[in-house]
């Protein structure tokens, strides 16, 4: 669409400008400018289309678990077996306790001195 555009424009324009005066290219030039406005006015913004956001989101670094999952299973264990994926440990940073909130991760390399490799339960 905004390729046709861009050629309607240009058409216009040579066809228009190439042999007129000044203000007849000013009024080409925003008679063209309003058409573009108001097409890409009529477009609007399409929300329904974004995929949806998924309640638990993490890589090697951390993650971040949706607040009505947390509530509804052990966001803990979801944290731990996630990051123990990657040979790592969950430390939990903070919880936004309300609608639309997360309860955030990080996932951190194992403590000297501790176990080599982090437990991983499988129940």
């Amino acid at each position: 669409m905004a390729c046709q555009l861009r050629e309607i424009a240009m058409r216009m324009l040579k066809a228009g400008v190439a042999n007129a005066g000044p203000v007849k290219a000013r009024f080409v030039k925003t008679a063209i400018l309003a058409a573009v406005g108001a097409l890409l006015a009529a477009e609007g913004a399409r929300a329904d289309l974004l995929p949806p956001v998924p309640a638990f989101r993490g890589n090697d670094t951390g993650g971040i678990i949706a607040y009505p999952l947390a509530q509804t299973t052990d966001a803990r264990q979801l944290a731990v077996d996630h990051c123990a994926s990657y040979g790592k440990v969950a430390k939990f940073l903070a919880v936004d306790a309300r609608y639309g909130g997360y309860v955030s991760f990080a996932c951190r390399w194992v403590p000297y001195g501790s176990a080599q490799h982090p437990l991983r339960t499988l129940y």
